[in-house]
């Protein structure tokens, strides 16, 4: 005969765990909602009109912040989304999930001061806070291998904002020697460096593009990325590859709007050269790489040399570069969260042993393979637009050899990709598994983020347009 204990205390060990589940899905709700009213917040502003500075002068509202706003919000909402929808997969999320809720809205916050700060410093230390943000964010629970590109991403990103950081004073330091009273706003810099090309000038240019180079995952300081976004939760790596990313984009933008006119050859070269470098290190990781998670990584270090490569032509390339730049933050956002997905079901980052996903995990197949080529330029994705559009203006240019060393490499990486990615979608599989089945719901943000990807390919809307334009204008160039 049973006894009482044998009874009641599994009854209160399921009591006690089914409690947790509840309130970590209502912590992941509260995550949702938060996503949600920051998303809707941001498409009013992109619609709406540029604000004046406020608060002090701290705080400006103008076409490159409405543009990111209304890209890393919506992202960040299907992430929300995604992890909400994980809890009940995965229960080892339910012990951490409110760690992650702190963080996550901790990055987010500062994420959307960075885009609408007026001031250099204050963005500076809000970009500094994502990072501080995110760190504990890649680390897995009893995972070594996280722990260690945890402290690798702080190591590269303290040193990259160092930089950006030395960067910023420099500069002051030339507007100074210039006779003008130093200042950081954003609207009082065009007046007050205005013929100001001097050796501090220069200086701080340089420590500014290599430092936020560095964030971006750009040559020559480069190395974090792969492991960081190997290692770091599906979520984690969608928010430092979509979010962060276009957030570090943003400030690049606002130095390239201010300093551009008066130093374009330093800032056009250093872009170049870099985009060239980076393409060149993430085609030839492409071709050796079998891990899942690193080949999206790579493809990112190669997207970024692209926009920095668009960047640095100019004014020809600048729409291009922005439909380009907002393509791939949602290609990005699909491509790990599925990577995830997939890594969860077979228990393995190695592409070799993955085949059939079209017939294991048909939702996950189906986004590998439209995000795949929508990653490789396919039409009629944004991604092929933008790529056409770079490649119009290095020819325009007439900046044959940039144009020959991008075709080249951009040939090499659909290669190496589609060799590697292709035969996981339609393979035969190599064993019979019997997987959970997949939601709509669980599926809902990635269906989301392509028809982004499609609309932006076929029909843009024309408040986005108009923006996109706007943007594109005040980034300047020869």
């Amino acid at each position: 005969m049973s006894s009482f204990a044998d009874i009641v205390l599994p009854a209160v060990t399921r009591l006690g765990l089914g409690a947790r589940a509840v309130r970590a899905r209502a912590t992941a709700a509260f995550l949702v909602g938060v996503g949600f009213a920051a998303t809707t917040a941001a498409i009013l502003l992109a619609v709406g009109h540029d604000r004046a500075p406020m608060l002090g002068g701290f705080v400006r509202v103008d076409a490159t912040s409405r543009l990111f706003l209304a890209v890393i919000n919506p992202i960040f909402l299907g992430v929300s989304i995604y992890v909400w929808n994980r809890i009940s997969a995965a229960p080892s999320l339910r012990e951490s999930m409110g760690r992650f809720v702190t963080l996550a809205l901790c990055f987010l916050t500062a994420a959307n001061i960075v885009l609408v700060a007026n001031h250099l410093l204050a963005l500076w230390i809000a970009l500094e806070v994502t990072t501080l943000a995110a760190a504990p964010l890649v680390v897995r629970s009893g995972v070594r291998s996280s722990q260690l590109a945890s402290w690798r991403y702080l190591l590269f990103s303290s040193v990259g904002l160092g930089l950006v950081l030395l960067g910023f004073l420099c500069l002051g330091r030339g507007i100074e020697a210039h006779g003008h009273a130093p200042t950081f706003f954003l609207n009082q810099l065009p007046e007050a460096v205005a013929g100001v090309a001097n050796t501090w000038t220069k200086l701080g240019l340089g420590f500014v593009l290599l430092g936020l180079g560095t964030k971006l995952g750009l040559a020559p300081m480069y190395s974090w990325l792969p492991e960081t976004y190997d290692e770091a939760p599906p979520a984690v790596t969608a928010l430092l590859a979509a979010v962060q990313f276009n957030c570090v984009l943003a400030v690049l933008f606002r130095v390239v709007q201010v300093y551009r006119p008066g130093n374009a050859r330093l800032v056009n070269g250093t872009l170049v050269t870099m985009g060239i470098v980076s393409m060149i290190v993430s085609t030839l990781s492409l071709v050796a790489t079998r891990n899942l998670k690193r080949l999206v990584a790579y493809a990112s270090i190669n997207h970024a040399g692209v926009i920095a490569i668009g960047l640095g032509v100019g004014k020809a390339a600048s729409y291009g570069l922005l439909l380009y730049a907002v393509s791939n933050a949602f290609i990005k956002a699909v491509l790990f969260l599925t990577a995830g997905q997939i890594k969860a079901h077979y228990r393995t980052k190695d592409t070799r042993k993955i085949s059939g996903l079209l017939q294991h995990l048909p939702y996950s197949g189906v986004f590998l393979m439209i995000g795949t080529f929508a990653l490789l330029g396919f039409p009629p994705f944004g991604s092929f637009f933008g790529e056409l559009l770079i490649l119009s203006a290095l020819v325009s240019s007439r900046q044959v050899l940039v144009f020959s060393a991008f075709c080249t490499l951009i040939t090499m990486s659909f290669v190496a990709t589609g060799r590697t990615i292709f035969p996981m979608i339609w393979g035969e599989p190599k064993e019979e598994h019997d997987w959970p089945r997949q939601t709509f719901l669980s599926a809902s943000p990635k269906i989301a983020f392509l028809v982004v990807l499609v609309v932006l390919g076929i029909y843009i809307p024309t408040v986005v347009n108009d923006l996109l334009h706007r943007v594109a204008d005040s980034l300047g160039g020869p």
